[in-house]
């Protein structure tokens, strides 16, 4: 008997690298980590992972649709909940972040970010 082997796929709230090149204008450009809002079955069948970009750029401090958090020692990161981006996660060459998943409180609070600005639930 053939044993499958795993394939890793993005899931929802997992932090991944992405490379975002090529970029646009002030869009963001080389590998960032993003958070993933896409469901895993989607990431999957499509091959497209939708997510929020993250950086430490402190520029974003008083960004207020940046969402600072503190992943363990390291320097706060901000999710940046106004640029919601698609990228083909298999040719742009995604990886897992080595911070794994946002916390679900977290995870609700990025996703009102975006929310606030779409509206698109209530």
């Amino acid at each position: 008997m053939v044993e499958k082997l795993k394939v890793w796929v993005p899931e929802r709230r997992d932090m991944i690298w992405i490379i975002c090149n090529p970029q646009s204008g002030k869009e963001m450009q080389g590998e960032h980590p993003i958070l993933v809002i896409s469901p895993k079955a989607f990431n999957e069948k499509t091959g497209i992972v939708i997510g929020l970009p993250m950086t430490h750029a402190k520029s974003n401090e008083t960004n207020p649709f940046a969402m600072k958090f503190s992943p363990s020692k390291a320097d706060p990161v901000y999710i940046l909940t106004h640029q919601p981006k698609s990228f083909d996660w298999r040719l742009r060459n995604a990886r897992p972040h080595p911070w794994k998943t946002l916390p679900p409180a977290l995870f609700q609070e990025a996703c009102d970010g975006l929310n606030s600005i779409i509206e698109i639930a209530h």
